[in-house]
């Protein structure tokens, strides 16, 4: 029996045809603006920070939580997030976390003072994670054509894959043009044209079957994300051994260990372990936080490299990544074609030593690097190998998942990629310091060994990187089956008749 009329024990609905297929692009292209807006969030800030510090007159040890305030609201409340869109409707939860995010982005842009700023980043990441979860399961519902389904998702993964490095170019280029407030303000541009959207082109349906809340496992799932996105956020300003540091990860392990205790006596789970114990999904999720892992952390070390060794602009910055974003949208598209003929396995398996080979590339930089002949090579290959990685894991994700748990494994796409990315930053981040220290160990500080000892770290973190990649690839090959299980038919997608309210 398909898992989705088994978990739920009654019959798939139907799949209703609304009489005109186009409409389902349209709401692609809604979705795409929010799936768009909540990821460049994590990198469009970055470049903004000098500007932001000098105005508001926050310290260097407090600068990272502008990020890590986003980060820790985001990903340690994605389950109950995607769980609430389960509970309450997918539309009213996508068009209120659109809303909500809107004005988070407003208040931030707004802000006075440090303090109201970071209150804002945080209330934009728990918006987020009611968004993110909430657009990827409309998306699950919506494209049930095997065909449409792997086209929807090639452009979903091209923006998944290339809002990081679009958001580092609208950072530079709003920061450097108007302020860094803009790059708050900017949100609503986004997140208002989404909401509307979703009003007009989605329809609101009740589960025939709401799940509860599941209280004891959204305490310990929150607590344990949240305790172990902090623990690695700490490590890279205290470092490992910090008493903080270690309490808060030991604190994050036992919680989440207690959260899969739960789920496993539970009668109404947070998290159906049903989602997670398939080899294909479990190898998606694997494949996904691995991509987090050691994307963002790249995005971070080489915008360090091309402004403060190369001595680009913010805006020339965000330029030099828009390479990667066209390599990875044409890979994407790629991976429609060739995931239906070869299977996921050897198509992520690729792309995953691909972006290693991108990698170990840019390890090789040094003070005076060419962008032509050194840095765009890099760029490239990785943003191919991103592309052929992430629309055939998040379509695998979340394949054949019963429709009353789409909103959870949806959640689970983002939570996996938000957390991998988190410890991702906060491992290389803490390796390429060490890395750079040890490079002036008995040497006399001048600037222009300073300056080596940088590029030391980030080449240092370039290498660990890419072997995150490797082992990713080796055991993404091992697990996930030659063949994807055939697209389970009948779920209804959420398309609201035209001319209804």
């Amino acid at each position: 029996m398909p898992e989705q009329t088994r978990a739920s024990g009654r019959a798939a609905p139907s799949v209703v045809d609304d009489g005109d297929n186009g409409r389902r692009w349209w709401i692609l292209a809604v979705l795409g603006i929010a799936q768009l807006m909540v990821v460049l969030d994590v990198t469009v800030v970055n470049i903004a920070l000098p500007s932001a510090q000098k105005a508001l007159g926050f310290s260097n040890d407090n600068r990272q939580w502008i990020i890590t305030a986003y980060a820790l609201a985001f990903g340690s409340l994605l389950l109950i997030g995607g769980r609430i869109g389960d509970m309450f409707g997918r539309k009213r939860t996508f068009i209120g976390g659109a809303i909500g995010f809107a004005v988070a982005s407003a208040i931030g842009g707004a802000a006075p003072s440090f303090e109201v700023l970071v209150a804002a980043r945080a209330l934009q990441g728990a918006f987020a994670a009611l968004l993110a979860p909430a657009a990827l399961s409309l998306l699950t519902t919506t494209f049930t054509d095997p065909g449409e389904r792997g086209r929807a998702f090639a452009v979903w993964g091209a923006i998944g894959g290339g809002a990081g490095a679009f958001g580092l170019l609208l950072g530079g280029l709003l920061t450097q043009s108007l302020s860094w407030r803009w790059t708050l303000f900017v949100n609503l541009a986004f997140a208002v044209p989404a909401a509307l959207g979703a009003l007009a082109l989605l329809r609101s349906r009740d589960n025939v079957a709401r799940p509860r809340i599941d209280v004891p496992g959204t305490a310990t799932a929150t607590g344990g994300l949240f305790a172990l996105v902090y623990g690695f956020a700490h490590a890279q300003s205290h470092g490992w051994g910090s008493s903080t540091t270690v309490a808060f990860l030991v604190a994050g392990v036992v919680l989440l260990a207690a959260f899969v205790a739960i789920q496993m006596r539970s009668r109404h789970p947070l998290l159906p372990l049903r989602i997670v114990l398939d080899r294909n999904r479990g190898g998606s999720f694997l494949a996904l936080g691995a991509l987090g892992a050691g994307m963002f952390g790249v995005f971070l070390f080489l915008t360090y490299y091309l402004q403060q060794t190369l001595g680009y602009s913010p805006l020339k910055t965000g330029v030099a990544f828009l390479p990667l974003t066209g390599a990875l949208v044409i890979s994407a598209g790629m991976s429609t074609r060739l995931t239906p003929r070869a299977g996921p396995r050897p198509i992520i398996a690729a792309g995953m030593v691909l972006t290693a080979v991108g990698l170990v590339l840019l390890a090789q930089l040094g003070m005076h690097a060419s962008y032509a002949t050194q840095v765009l090579p890099g760029l490239t290959i990785m943003g191919a190998g991103i592309g052929l990685v992430f629309p055939p894991a998040t379509d695998l994700a979340t394949l054949g998942v019963d429709p009353a748990d789409a909103g959870v494994a949806s959640a689970l796409v983002n939570t996996t990629s938000q957390v991998g990315g988190s410890l991702g930053t906060a491992l290389l981040s803490t390796l390429a310091a060490t890395a750079a220290s040890s490079f002036v160990v008995g040497k006399q500080p001048t600037a222009d060994l300073l300056a080596h000892a940088a590029v030391h770290g980030y080449t240092t973190a370039f290498w660990w990187a890419a072997g995150i990649f490797a082992i990713g690839a080796l055991l993404t090959f091992l697990l996930l089956r030659g063949n994807a299980r055939p697209l389970q038919a009948g779920i209804e997608p959420e398309v609201q008749p035209a001319g209804a309210s």
